[in-house]
């Protein structure tokens, strides 16, 4: 009986910290996209002559970064 409450504990320990390593993997993820991924990509079609498309990508992604900042 011991055995099974210690295994309970652990699973309750170990799972908590599975959640928060997954939530700073998420939020990591999240800044590397951000500034690294986005802007290279806009390069990317700015170079190849794409800039019919890199204008409104850029001028969606700056919408939506000004509207999520205010909140």
């Amino acid at each position: 009986m011991i055995s099974f409450l210690c295994f309970m504990l652990m699973l309750a320990i170990f799972g908590k910290l599975a959640v928060v390593a997954c939530r700073a993997a998420w939020g990591i993820t999240k800044i590397v996209v951000c500034f690294v991924f986005v802007p290279l990509f806009l390069m990317i079609l700015l170079v190849a002559g794409l800039v019919y498309i890199a204008i409104p990508i850029l001028l969606i992604v700056g919408i939506v970064s000004l509207v999520s900042s205010r909140v």
